[in-house]
């Protein structure tokens, strides 16, 4: 039977490499759609839990987890023997960026010579995992073609770009559309019927290529937009305006106007990455992209003008940052996630230490840090705890954090997430 067929018919069995914030709810999206579902993961303690119905990621809860278990189409293993057994696999392993970097698919690629090995006649191979334009047809498909097996003959290979937003309750991955680009016209077909399965949406481009293209332009959109607003929140200070009450202005234009928010920096699995992906590709072809370089340089000097807040107020008190006592309120990268992937955080907290000022965080999501050279663990907010800094600094404006006590009990505080609406005079404050 054509492999087209059997996922039609929902008789294949699928597989989803890397169990992540990517991998996990696309794994339990084809569970929902009739598939069997195989879930691989390199780390033999993460496969224990989800065994056991016990989730790591905010966005797949284990009652979720739990159901998808029961009924008995979802396994989770290390063993990369069973990639034999599959029908179709989706690659959802990390593309970060290396030491110098540039990026870094050594886990695509491992993921791919894995496959190589264990590979039979028929299968479908979507890598979702964010690539340079052209990396599919320049990585993945040379592997895969070995032996003189042919694409859209003895395999099927096709990129798909992950879209995933952690913490959105809005947008999943069942109603996000799913962007697919085959290497030919077969293989595209049977991706998009995969998908079709699992996705509300399928949006079909003509090759990996494009799909490609598509993710690096969503995020450096973003990441571009964000720099620009940064850099007007600087400016704003300069001018001694708002820059928030000056957004929340501007959006009520209904249209030529989309807000966007100043922050500590960029963080996560995809913005503070994604632009340096295309960039670096662009300059392997001889362009230079001014654009996103500017950006890039713009997002990553906000940590240290943070840090330059929190040194002027802290001087409206008499203190410098030399031995104080300063507490981080929230080290995610974004509100009511757990992530501290690429944070801000992470970047600030050193530069704060470089000045001679005491670190400490407190973080509901965050029960502790092992990012070397950090290793902390998250600190209960209470009066008499807060009356023990010189100043709070607001990273990520989490639904819980309890804002009252922080007014209450805190002279200084700097503002990066437009969390305090409203002040004592008694306080000193600088927002972002």
């Amino acid at each position: 039977m054509l492999l087209i067929e059997k996922i039609r018919q929902k008789r294949i069995l699928a597989c989803v490499m890397g169990l992540g914030y990517v991998g996990l709810p696309l794994a339990l999206e084809f569970v929902r759609a009739g598939y069997r579902v195989i879930g691989l993961d390199a780390d033999p303690r993460l496969v224990r839990d989800l065994r056991v119905a016990k989730s790591h990621i905010m966005d797949v809860s284990s009652e979720s987890l739990a159901e998808a278990l029961g009924t008995n189409r979802l396994e989770f293993a290390c063993d990369h023997r069973l990639l034999a057994e599959v029908d179709t696999i989706s690659i959802c392993v990390p593309t970060p960026l290396g030491k110098t970097g540039d990026p870094d698919l050594s886990f695509v690629q491992t993921a791919v010579e894995s496959i190589k090995r264990h590979r039979r006649r028929g299968q479908l191979c979507v890598l979702e995992s964010t690539a340079y334009p052209g990396a599919t047809e320049e990585i993945v498909l040379p592997v895969l073609s070995e032996g003189g097996w042919r694409a859209g003959v003895e395999f099927h290979l096709a990129f798909s770009p992950e879209r995933v937003d952690p913490g959105n309750e809005r947008y999943t991955t069942r109603n996000i559309p799913k962007i697919v680009g085959g290497v030919t016209p077969k293989c595209a077909d049977c991706a998009c019927a995969l998908y079709e399965g699992a996705v509300d949406r399928i949006v079909r481009v003509a090759s990996p290529r494009v799909a490609e293209m598509v993710k690096l332009l969503e995020n450096t959109f973003r990441s571009v937009n964000i720099a620009l607003v940064n850099e007007v929140a600087k400016m704003c200070h300069t001018l001694d305006l708002d820059v928030w009450e000056v957004i929340e202005a501007a959006r009520t234009k209904p249209f030529g106007f989309m807000p966007f928010y100043p922050g500590p920096g960029l963080g996560g699995h995809c913005l503070p990455v994604d632009p340096v992906y295309l960039s670096w590709k662009a300059r392997q072809a001889g362009f230079e992209a001014r654009f996103i370089e500017l950006a890039d340089a713009v997002n990553k000097s906000m940590p240290r003008f943070v840090v330059e807040l929190t040194s002027r107020v802290l001087k409206e008190t008499g203190k410098t940052l030399e031995g104080a006592r300063i507490l981080l309120a929230g080290v995610a990268y974004k509100a009511d996630v757990s992530d501290i992937r690429e944070s801000p955080a992470l970047d600030v907290w050193p530069i704060l230490e470089s000045h001679g000022a005491s670190v400490f965080y407190s973080d509901p999501h965050v029960p502790e840090i092992d990012a070397p050279p950090i290793r902390a663990h998250s600190q209960s907010i209470s009066a008499e705890a807060l009356r023990e800094y010189d100043c709070v600094i607001v990273l990520a404006n989490h639904k819980s954090l309890d804002r009252g006590c922080i007014h209450a009990h805190t002279n200084c505080i700097v503002d990066t997430r437009n969390a305090f609406a409203e002040f004592g005079q008694n306080t000193r404050l600088f927002k972002l």
